[in-house]
C-alpha cells in the first residue's frame, strides 16, 4: 500500500472543493483498496500511545465557533479491533494501549477522508499522538510501522509541517510568511531526499515560529520513518500556504502523484484557499 502525510488546515476543508480537498480526492482515487486506514492525527495528542479498538468509532467534531453544516458532518467508517494485535506485535517492544471507547474519528482524519474516500466504507483506526516522547520516538516508531504497507493497510498521517495560529494573517489567503516558507522548504528538501533526517528540523532557525508546539508537526515524521524504511521515495502530493503561518504541503509514499503547488504548478481543481479558523 502507498502512504500519505496530509497538510489538513481549516476543518472547513471538509466542506470545500478546493486544490487541497481535490488533490486529496485524486490521492483516495488512485491508490488500490485498502484493508483498512490507519491515521495518525494531529488532533489525538495525548500523554500515551494507543490505538482505537472500537467496532464502530464515532465522528468527533472537536472544535468550536464553526457553521452547523461542519457539526452536522458524519463519517461512519467502522472500525477494525483485530488491527491493535497486529500493531503491537510489529512495534514491539514500544507499548501500544488498547482504547475502547474514549476517542474516535476526529476532524484531522474525517476532514481529509470525506474528500479521499467518501463512501466511509473502509475501516478505519486512529494511532495516538504520545505527547511525552521526543521527535525520534516518533519518526522510528513510523518506521516500525512500515510491514503494514505489506498488509493491506494505508497509513495516513495528518498535521500541518508550518502550524502556528498565532501567527495567523487573514490577508494572506493563499500566501507564507517568509520564515514559513523556509522552514516548509527545508522540511520538504529533507522529506524527498533524506526523511531519517526529518526529526532534526527541531535545530531549524525558523522552528519554533513554525512549530509553536509539535502537535501539528509531529505526523509528518511518521511518513518520514516510513519513506526512510522504504525502498520508494516520497513525493509532494500538492502544496502551498494559507494566511501566512500555515503550510498545506502534502506528500505520498509509493504513488506517484502530479504535483500541484501555490507557486505555480497546474491544480487538479479550484484555487480556493481554506477557510480561515483560530481553532484548528
Amino acid at each position: 500500500m502507498p502512504a500519505a502525510f496530509i497538510g489538513h488546515g481549516s476543518p472547513m476543508n471538509a466542506l470545500e472543493v478546493n486544490r487541497y480537498t481535490s488533490a486529496w480526492r485524486a490521492f483516495g482515487e488512485s491508490v488500490p483498496r485498502p484493508r483498512a486506514i490507519l491515521v495518525v492525527s494531529a488532533h489525538w495528542y495525548v500523554n500515551a500511545t494507543a490505538l482505537t479498538t472500537m467496532a464502530r468509532p464515532r465522528t468527533i467534531h472537536d472544535f468550536y465557533g464553526f457553521p452547523k453544516a461542519l457539526f452536522d458532518v458524519e463519517y461512519p467508517a467502522p472500525g477494525l479491533p483485530e488491527l491493535h494485535t497486529e500493531v503491537a506485535d510489529i512495534v514491539e517492544p514500544t507499548w501500544v494501549g488498547a482504547d475502547v471507547d474514549s476517542w474516535g474519528i476526529d476532524h484531522g482524519t474525517w476532514s481529509v477522508l470525506v474528500h479521499a474516500f467518501p463512501d466511509a466504507s473502509i475501516p478505519v483506526v486512529q494511532l495516538s499522538i504520545n505527547a511525552d516522547k521526543p521527535l525520534d520516538y516518533h519518526l522510528q516508531l513510523g518506521a516500525k510501522l512500515a510491514p503494514l504497507r505489506q498488509r493491506g493497510v494505508l497509513v495516513v498521517a495528518s498535521g500541518n509541517v508550518v502550524h502556528n495560529l498565532r501567527g495567523v494573517d487573514p490577508r494572506l489567503e493563499d500566501d507564507g510568511f517568509d520564515w514559513a516558507k523556509r522552514f516548509d522548504e527545508d522540511a520538504k528538501q529533507r522529506m524527498l531526499t533524506d526523511p531519517t533526517e526529518f526529526a532534526a528540523l527541531d535545530a531549524h532557525h525558523d522552528y519554533r515560529n513554525a512549530v509553536p508546539t509539535p502537535d501539528h508537526f509531529i505526523p509528518a515524521l511518521y511518513l518520514a520513518g516510513l519513506a526512510g524504511a522504504a525502498d520508494d521515495d516520497a513525493s509532494v502530493l500538492v502544496d502551498g500556504y494559507a494566511y501566512g503561518s500555515l503550510s498545506m504541503t502534502a506528500y505520498t509514499l509509493g504513488i506517484q502523484c502530479e504535483e500541484t503547488s501555490a507557486q505555480g504548478g497546474t491544480a487538479p481543481g479550484p484555487t480556493d484557499a481554506p477557510a480561515d479558523s483560530s481553532n484548528m
